[in-house]
Order: structure tokens, then C-alpha cells, then sequence
């Protein structure tokens, strides 16, 4: 950890907190009112929470059309972070994918200062291959908000760090039940993390905050996964509350209900 040579030496941390996902009927009662339609869920939730994780477009892009009606309901403060096609991180793997690459940037843009990052999840039997990379790291423009999480071990190594710190790109740390916490690895002025099991506890997320700041990180985004007791909106306002953010509009209860194991 740095040592820090007085009270101000770190600039505030932005925290975008919030979940995988925001349209799920089993949030209504825990999270969501039991009676509200699903056109009216996002706007609820951008009206409580900062940012949300799509994992939906890792399947299927949606349309500028249907970006632009996101952004319209949230708002200017919010931010959405896409998850990359699957075409270009699973079936290209990282090679060849220009023109899949330049769909994404030209699709997503249609969020405008809304968009906050876009994840490139690798799969988990991808190995280190550093010409793979800086392949792939030339399609991006300058100022791209690309955050990239490596699954399999072999990516943990100081020069995949030092070609994303050389483009001021995110390494998403990422959080799962049966292992240890990741190592803290900055690689930009900004942090991705994605906290991945089904409960944390007050000092746990008050860990990770110390992570963040004494990182030095200006703005970090921090997705809870998504299961169907609706903890995840709940531990999100919890760090937000921690970090000192505003609360929600209202205090967001979770009714007890057995854990249940889901995808991540």
C-alpha cells in the first residue's frame, strides 16, 4: 500500500456501484415495487443506483434505437457498462474482429457521455498470448473505456499490465466464490471490479473501498451479481453509503430467502 503523505493527497473517488443486470421480476418485492411494469425498472433503478453491467449485449447488440431509450430514462450522472460480443472475445477469440470491434464503438457511442466502459471477458481457456493482444489493442481508438478480464491464469503477468497501462485501459478484478481475493493490479486511473459472490459483509466491502483509494483510483465501477433474492441492488447502495455517495431515494430491503447458486 503507498504511503500517503497527508489527508488530501488522493483525489475522490467516483463510485459507480451497482448490478449485473436490472430486469429481473424476482427483484419485485426485495428491490423493485411489486406492481411496477417492466418498462418502468430501469428508471427506477437509475433513479437508486449509478451504473448498471448489460450482459445481454455479449449475446445480442441492440440497436442504437433501443440505447438512446436507455439513456433517456436514467440520468446524465448514469452509467452503463456493455459487455462485449461474444463474436469478438469467445468465437474470434481477439483476431480478425475489426469489423465486429468497430460495430460495437459505433453502436454504443449511441449512449453518449452515458456509456462507461465496455468489458472484454475473455473465455476461461484463453492463454497468454501477448501478439493476440496488441492485435486487438490497435483496433481500439484513443479514449476508448475498455476494460479487460483474463479467466485463465496465465494473463496475470507484468507485460499484459504494461500494455494496458500504456493505453490507460482497465483490468477487471473479479471477485468468485472458493478463491482467494484477487491481487489489486491498477493499470489505470480508473478500476473495474466485478464482485461475484453471494454475500459480503460490511468489512469486506469496506476492504475493497481501501483497495480503490490506495490505488489512487479517480473512478471505479463495481457490479454485484445479479440472483434472485435481490442482494445485489442492497450491497451496492451499502458501498455506496460506505464511500460517503448520496443514499438511495428510498432504503433498499432484501427479505431473507435461502442463498441459491447462479451464474455469474
Amino acid at each position: 500500500m503507498r504511503t500517503r503523505s497527508s489527508p488530501k493527497a488522493d483525489p475522490p473517488l467516483r463510485l459507480r456501484a451497482g448490478t449485473s443486470g436490472w430486469s429481473y421480476d424476482a427483484w419485485k418485492g426485495p428491490f423493485y415495487p411489486a406492481e411496477l411494469p417492466a418498462r418502468e425498472m430501469l428508471a427506477f433503478y437509475g433513479a437508486r443506483l449509478p451504473a448498471v453491467e448489460v450482459n445481454n449485449t455479449f449475446y445480442r447488440l441492440p440497436k442504437p434505437a433501443v440505447l438512446e431509450s436507455w439513456a433517456a430514462q436514467v440520468p446524465e450522472s448514469f452509467r452503463f457498462a456493455l459487455k462485449a460480443s461474444r463474436r469478438i472475445t469467445h468465437l474470434k477469440r481477439l483476431r480478425e474482429a475489426g469489423d465486429e470491434t468497430a460495430y460495437l464503438l459505433s453502436t454504443a457511442a449511441a449512449l453518449g457521455p452515458r456509456l462507461g466502459a465496455l468489458l472484454f471477458q475473455l473465455p476461461p481457456n484463453l492463454k497468454l498470448d501477448l501478439a493476440r493482444l496488441d492485435g486487438f489493442l490497435a483496433l481500439l481508438p484513443e479514449g476508448a473505456p475498455a476494460a479487460f478480464e483474463f479467466r485463465h491464469p496465465s494473463w496475470n503477468d507484468e507485460a499484459v499490465h504494461e500494455r494496458l497501462r500504456a493505453r490507460g485501459f482497465a483490468l477487471v478484478l473479479a471477485d468468485v466464490e472458493d478463491a482467494p481475493p484477487p491481487a489489486f493490479v491498477a493499470t489505470a486511473p480508473w478500476a473495474y471490479l466485478r464482485l461475484r459472490r453471494a454475500a459480503y459483509a460490511a468489512g469486506e466491502l469496506a476492504g475493497w473501498l481501501d483497495r480503490l483509494r490506495d490505488a489512487g483510483t479517480a473512478e471505479a465501477f463495481v457490479f454485484f451479481k445479479h440472483e434472485d433474492e435481490g442482494v445485489a441492488p442492497r450491497l451496492a447502495a451499502e458501498l455506496l453509503a460506505l464511500a460517503g455517495a448520496a443514499p438511495a431515494q428510498e432504503p433498499l430491503r432484501v427479505r431473507p430467502r435461502p442463498a441459491r447458486e447462479t451464474a455469474s
